[in-house]
């Protein structure tokens, strides 16, 4: 596996036709990956992976993340098999435990690291074609369950999306990939790698699993610009991934404001209350050159996949085709 990959990842709050036009355009540049995000209340991934993967030839495809607590194992299992049937380039399997999903009755596990090997467990016997049932205290197959559709040529690869460090290590012991979402932060990159080594070491495949960081993307010839619509786009979320963040250390009234004039429909006044230093630090913001830079950062930090998320540009097919053109080749 290329050690340095470089992927591009979208909201799947799109028509049918633009996902279709995104996949043709992101088909003429060399992505090792094409995520789409799997965040309620938006499509769930695997409609727009669908409609994508006919139109892309080369780059693994999938989604980045799913929640088996929002979408049943079972089902991530059959969507899977569909979508490697039609993915020229592959697939690969994105879970995540999801956030905010009480906000839409979805019922959390009492024990979600357990429950996510349960779901692990249950996708991979499915895609093997194993008939072995599986007696978890949140996921379940009877003995006789066997998938009943055409299935891939080898297990897809796994990815694992968090920012804790108790899932992290289960994605050590288990994953092909950890992402974290939301940050391009360095010294993020080096605490993952340490907590995602414990459950390497547990398994005794140290070295097996691959870092991947993700974060809201804005590149523009215009840099100025860039940034201030990318800090923008950072406000909103700001509030929430800092405080996940044990590197970076803010003042509580500073988060708090910024929250209540987001909440208020003013993200002009909130993005003006972000420094240049902290953007840098949760999302990919400005030229070309920026973006390159930023990403040279995280690859000699251990990173294994850059994934350059929505919305990419002051207009989104600008920014793909500048990332496409003039980022992608110099990586």
């Amino acid at each position: 596996m290329n050690t340095r990959q470089v992927s591009v990842a979208f909201q799947t709050d799109k028509s049918s036709t633009e996902y279709v036009a995104l996949a043709k355009l992101v088909n003429q540049y060399d992505f090792d990956v094409i995520s789409v995000y799997c965040d309620a209340p938006f499509h769930p991934s695997y409609g727009p992976l669908l409609l994508m993967a006919p139109h892309i030839e080369h780059a693994r495809i999938g989604p980045a993340a799913v929640s088996p607590f929002r979408i049943h194992p079972i089902d991530i299992a059959a969507n899977t098999a569909l979508l490697a049937d039609l993915a020229k380039g592959g697939v690969y399997i994105g879970l995540t435990r999801g956030a905010w999903l009480t906000e839409y009755g979805i019922k959390e596990p009492y024990r979600p690291l357990p429950a996510m090997r349960e779901a692990i467990t249950v996708i991979r016997k499915l895609l093997s074609g194993e008939t072995a049932g599986t007696l978890g205290s949140d996921f379940k197959l009877a003995g006789h369950v066997r998938a009943p559709y055409p299935l891939p040529e080898e297990q897809p690869p796994l990815l694992i999306g968090t920012w804790g460090p108790k899932m992290s290590a289960l994605a050590g012991e288990l994953a092909d990939e950890l992402k974290l979402g939301g940050s391009s932060n360095p010294a993020m990159a080096t605490l993952m790698l340490t907590r995602l080594q414990q459950g390497e070491i547990k398994a005794n495949r140290l070295g097996s699993v691959g870092l991947v960081m993700g974060a809201v993307t804005l590149v523009d010839e215009d840099r100025r610009l860039a940034r201030l619509a990318a800090k923008q786009s950072l406000a909103m979320y700001l509030p929430v991934v800092v405080n996940l963040d044990p590197t970076v250390n803010l003042e509580p009234e500073l988060i708090q404001r910024i929250d209540v004039l987001v909440k208020q429909g003013r993200k002009d006044e909130a993005g003006y209350l972000i420094s240049d230093d902290l953007l840098d630090l949760f999302a990919f913001a400005g030229d070309p050159d920026d973006l390159v830079q930023q990403a040279e950062i995280l690859f000699d930090a251990g990173v294994r996949r850059i994934e350059f998320g929505t919305p990419h540009g002051l207009i989104p097919e600008t920014g793909i085709r500048l990332i496409g053109e003039k980022v992608l080749p110099r990586l």
